[in-house]
């Protein structure tokens, strides 16, 4: 292994020596607390973009937001790993609110427009390049910065709808669970979160 690269993720482990020391420097009951109980009242479903911290961006402690990431902030009814956080989190965990958080500038939703291949990932973003295709006569009256920001949008609005639709979130809304699904994203060039859309609180319509 090269020496750059050992110097790179030594880095790491010294940052987090670092701050390990400095959180219990101002708070010595901190890591007891955090290793006895996990009661977050968020799930944080967003992007694997390394821009979009959950914890920081919400000004959250560790402890406090339970997170699944993926490139694109994607929830596939298909996909067993998100299936798996969602349920944990609303059956186990009780959380309260799901939130789907996207950011403006995502390279999945660019890769997404784009007309030549990419590989795999192609087949993780089907769905949203499916979504350009029925949103296509406002995709392509915008320019290409604004179409990529729209569709950003569009994105997070429909994985609520598919968060939703899923037997989770209908079962636990049946046995009067509180539980919302908020839409929001993300703008890296401000660091401000704007919602989308109202929270989903009950069962969808069909659609």
């Amino acid at each position: 292994m090269g020496r750059n690269i050992m110097k790179e993720y030594e880095r790491l482990l010294s940052n987090n020596r670092e701050w390990a020391e400095s959180v219990h420097s101002a708070d010595p009951g901190f890591f007891d607390r955090l290793a006895n109980q996990q009661r977050p009242r968020f799930l944080w479903i967003g992007c694997s973009d390394s821009r979009v911290p959950a914890n920081q961006i919400t000004g959250l402690m560790p402890g406090e937001v339970f997170v699944h990431r993926n490139v694109a902030n994607v929830v596939a009814e298909t996909d067993f790993n998100v299936l798996a956080v969602l349920q944990y989190a609303v059956d186990v965990l009780k959380v309260k609110h799901v939130i789907i958080c996207g950011h403006y500038g995502c390279g999945g939703v660019t890769a997404a427009l784009e007309n030549f291949r990419h590989g795999m990932i192609d087949n993780w973003l089907s769905g949203i390049r499916a979504l350009r295709r029925q949103h296509r006569e406002e995709i392509d009256s915008l320019p290409a910065d604004a179409a990529c920001d729209r569709l950003c949008e569009l994105n997070v609005l429909a994985q609520a709808k598919h968060a939703a639709h899923t037997t989770i979130f209908e079962d636990a809304w049946e046995r009067g669970q509180e539980l919302a699904i908020h839409s929001w994203i993300y703008r890296l060039d401000n660091g401000i979160i704007n919602p989308l859309a109202p929270p989903i609180t009950a069962p969808l319509e069909e659609s």
